[in-house]
C-alpha cells in the first residue's frame, strides 16, 4: 500500500511538474479602424506585460477569421523575457474584427515568409568579408565608420530599405527600389552591376550634414547640430522580422545644452511600409532640451517643399547620390516627416533642413515618423504634387491607428 501510495504521488508531482513546464493561454481582442479609409498592413502592437499570463510565453499564434496571421514575439530590452507581439493587418473602414491569440510557454513559434530584414556588418578591410553583428558599443571619440560595412546597421521592407550611420550624424540614409522585395541581404545597399542589372535599387540621397531622412538633431539657436559630444555610442539590431525590423542607437552623456543626456532611438519599420517609427527614450525626465527633426533640403535645383505648419513637414528633389555619374543617373526622391502637435515649439530652417523644434518637458519619451519615396519605384508617386497629397494622407492615417480592446 506504501509503495503504491508513493507511485500515486509520483505521478500527481510529475503531472504538477509538467504542467508547470508547458502553460498555455488564449485571449481575445477586439481590433477597430476607426478611420474612414480602409488601412492595409496596420500595426498591431500588444503589452505583454498588461496581460498577466502568469508565464512567459515562449510562442504565440494569431487568428481571424479562422485564418492565422503572422507575428512575432520581441523582446526589446534584451532580458530574456518578451516584451511585444506585433503583427500587421488589412481591415476595412470603420470596421471591427475580432482576433484570438494563443499563447504557450513551449518554444514553437511558427516560421512565417520574411517581410522585413536587419542587419549589421563588420568590415574585414584585409580579406574583404565581413562578419554579422548584433550590436557594437565605441567610446564617442571612436571613428568607426569605414569599420562597419555600408556605415551602419541596415533594415528594410518590401517597400524601402534604411542605414543608419555610426558616427555623431545619426543620419538616416535611404536606399529606393524599382519592386516591392527584399534585397539588402544580396545587395547589402552596395549592388554589383550585375544586380543593378537585375532591377536591384541602390543609395538615392546624398545626405551630406542634413538630417536626411527625418534623423533627429540638436539645435544650436540658428542650425541643427550633431549629437555630440558623448563617452559612447551603441547600435544594435533589436530584431530581424518577419513582421517589423528594429534598430537602436544609444548614447551616453550627450553634453547638450547645458545637460548629459542619456539616450535610446528606437526604429522600427513594418511589413508594407515605406515610414519608420522612430522613439526616443530618456534615462531621465527632460528639462527645457530643444530636439530638431525634419527633412533636408534635397541638393539641386529642383528641390520644393511643403509643411502644414502642424508638425507636418516635406521636400522633393532630384540630385546625384554617389559621384560617379557615369554608372548611376540622377534619383528623385521625396521626403516626408510627422511630429505630433503637442511637441512642437516652432518651425524653423537652416542652409540643409527645414525643420521643427520639439521639446518634451519632464517626459523620458517622445515620437514622430519619417518615409521617403524614389521616383524610380512601380509603386510609387511620379512627381511632387502627389508625393505631397499623399503625405497629408499618411499624416491623416496616423493619427487614427487601430484601437485594440482585450474582450477575454
Amino acid at each position: 500500500m506504501k509503495r503504491r501510495a508513493l507511485l500515486s504521488l509520483c505521478c500527481v508531482m510529475t503531472s504538477l511538474l509538467m504542467a508547470q513546464q508547458v502553460a498555455h493561454r488564449e485571449v481575445t481582442f477586439e481590433v477597430t479602424n476607426p478611420y474612414h479609409q480602409p488601412q492595409t498592413d496596420a500595426p498591431v502592437v500588444i503589452n505583454l506585460h498588461t496581460l498577466k499570463l502568469k508565464f512567459h510565453p515562449a510562442s504565440a499564434v494569431v487568428t481571424c477569421d479562422g485564418e492565422e496571421i503572422p507575428s512575432q514575439l520581441d523582446d526589446l530590452n534584451r532580458d530574456g523575457v518578451v516584451d511585444e507581439l506585433a503583427w500587421v493587418m488589412d481591415i476595412p473602414a470603420q470596421h471591427t474584427k475580432q482576433l484570438t491569440v494563443s499563447f504557450s510557454s513551449e518554444q514553437k513559434q511558427p516560421h512565417y515568409p520574411a517581410r522585413t530584414f536587419a542587419q549589421m556588418l563588420i568590415r574585414d578591410g584585409k580579406k574583404n568579408k565581413h562578419a554579422q553583428a548584433e550590436s557594437i558599443t565605441v567610446p564617442g571619440t571612436a571613428n568607426v565608420y569605414n569599420l562597419i560595412y555600408g556605415h551602419g546597421p541596415m533594415m528594410e521592407s518590401e517597400w524601402v530599405g534604411y542605414r543608419i550611420y555610426f558616427n555623431q550624424k545619426q543620419t538616416l540614409d535611404p536606399y529606393g527600389k524599382f519592386r516591392k522585395r527584399l534585397e539588402l541581404e544580396a545587395c547589402s545597399f552596395y549592388p554589383s552591376d550585375k544586380q543593378l542589372a537585375a532591377g536591384f535599387g541602390d543609395d538615392v540621397l546624398m545626405v551630406g550634414n542634413s538630417c536626411g531622412i527625418g534623423a533627429l538633431k540638436g539645435w544650436d539657436g540658428t542650425q541643427a547640430t550633431h549629437i555630440e559630444p558623448i563617452a559612447s555610442r551603441t547600435e544594435r539590431v533589436v530584431t530581424y522580422g518577419p513582421v517589423r525590423a528594429i534598430l537602436e542607437v544609444e548614447v551616453k552623456q550627450w553634453n547638450y545644452q547645458g545637460d548629459p543626456i542619456d539616450m535610446i532611438q528606437r526604429y522600427t519599420l513594418y511589413a508594407g511600409h515605406r515610414d519608420l517609427q522612430i522613439e526616443c527614450f530618456f534615462a531621465t525626465p527632460l528639462q527645457e532640451q530643444t530636439f530638431a527633426t525634419g527633412v533636408q533640403r534635397i541638393m539641386g535645383t529642383e528641390t520644393v517643399m511643403e509643411s502644414d505648419h502642424e508638425g507636418l513637414v516635406g521636400s522633393w528633389g532630384r540630385h546625384w547620390p554617389v559621384t560617379d555619374t557615369v554608372k548611376y543617373a540622377k534619383e528623385t526622391i521625396g521626403i516626408a516627416t510627422y511630429i505630433p502637435q503637442s511637441y512642437i515649439r516652432k518651425e524653423v530652417s537652416d542652409k540643409d533642413n527645414y525643420l521643427y523644434l520639439m521639446a518634451a518637458p519632464q517626459a523620458q519619451h517622445f515620437h514622430y515618423y519619417t518615409m521617403f519615396t524614389s521616383r524610380k519605384e512601380e509603386f510609387g508617386y511620379p512627381d511632387a504634387a502627389s508625393w505631397f497629397a499623399y503625405m497629408k494622407e499618411w499624416k491623416a492615417q496616423l493619427q487614427h491607428p487601430l484601437q485594440v480592446k482585450r474582450k477575454r
